[in-house]
């Protein structure tokens, strides 16, 4: 049984940081595309940023660029988001996804965790 498992949420002022963590379970990550998408109250899911197999190459959301950066451990079955110089809109549920295909669309992954709560307080 696959499992993705996010950690690493929490509330924190404007222009602070936090990283997020992925631990991927039942299935070795290296085999897949990751990223990680948000949704805000409201909201339509978006894509925040991705990252190939082999960390050969990465991909982030306009609104992200220059604060916050994806990484991946296979050794370790671990996928990160470091998110820095945090914004109010930042805040959202932030969920991690891995899957076949190098996307920014979520159709595009199979399997997806259960979510990590991100505040961002002004």
């Amino acid at each position: 049984q696959v499992q993705l498992v996010e950690s690493g949420g929490g509330l924190v002022q404007a222009g602070g940081s936090l990283r997020l963590s992925c631990a991927v379970s039942g299935r070795t990550l290296s085999g897949d595309h990751t990223a990680w998408f948000r949704q805000a109250p409201g909201k339509e899911r978006e894509f925040v940023a991705a990252i190939g197999r082999n960390s050969d190459f990465t991909r982030y959301a306009d609104s992200v660029k220059g604060r916050f950066t994806v990484s991946r451990d296979n050794a370790n079955n671990t996928v990160y988001l470091q998110m820095n110089t945090l914004k109010p809109e930042d805040t959202a549920l932030y969920y991690c996804a891995a899957g076949p295909y190098y996307a920014t669309q979520a159709r595009s992954f199979n399997y997806w965790g259960q979510g990590t709560q991100v505040t961002v307080a002004s």
